[in-house]
């Protein structure tokens, strides 16, 4: 049986720098981040600031984090943000310490992509339609 639902819930993306990589994320893609305590007993050490979002809403919500023994960088994984229009968000990737890795491309009846590297070796995706 195919799920009714989006089956992405959390998603985590490791940092080395947390104030760095904040201001990395809420410069391109225009959102404040809010701090985030780790639960009891929990992820010792660990830095964590949330993205925005409503746990009630469909869609992914999600934090960076800087935790003692977790590398950064490619891993396999690839988040994509939701855009109006990702050249946006490409438009001030560089500013913001990171780079273009791929530019926007088409990806026929589903829009269109930019795959972009922060200031901490991630690669990540924006999507929109237009």
């Amino acid at each position: 049986m195919q799920p009714t639902f989006n089956p992405v819930v959390w998603f985590e993306i490791y940092v080395n720098d947390m104030a760095r990589a904040r201001r990395f994320y809420e410069a391109v893609l225009q959102v404040k981040m809010e701090p985030m305590q780790a639960p009891p007993g929990e992820a010792s050490g660990a830095e964590m600031v949330s993205f925005p979002g409503e746990m009630e809403r469909p869609g992914a919500n999600g934090m960076l984090v800087k935790m003692p023994g977790v590398p950064t960088g490619g891993g396999g994984t690839l988040v994509y943000f939701h855009s109006e229009d990702c050249a946006q968000e490409e438009s001030r990737v560089q500013a913001a310490g990171g780079s273009v890795h791929k530019s926007k491309f088409s990806i026929g009846p589903y829009g269109f992509c930019t795959v972009l590297m922060d200031t901490e070796g991630n690669c990540f995706g924006v999507h929109s339609m237009k």
